[in-house]
């Protein structure tokens, strides 16, 4: 369990650096993303979403 709360946090640390390093470029990507449909949106996040767990279970295996 904490593994899961040490990689909420990672997250939110990257997040955070983001907004802090580039905002301006964050706000544009939220505007981008804001002019997108949403079956684009999801196909996206469903991409991301299977990398991820793909990656996340290849770490895990090492």
């Amino acid at each position: 369990m904490s593994d899961l709360w040490a990689a909420l946090c990672l997250v939110l640390v990257i997040e955070g650096l983001i907004l802090f390093a580039a905002p301006n470029m964050w706000k544009r990507n939220a505007a981008q993303m804001l002019a997108m449909p949403s079956p684009l949106l999801r196909r996206i996040g469903g991409g991301v979403l299977v990398v991820a767990l793909v990656a996340l279970y290849f770490v895990r295996a090492a």
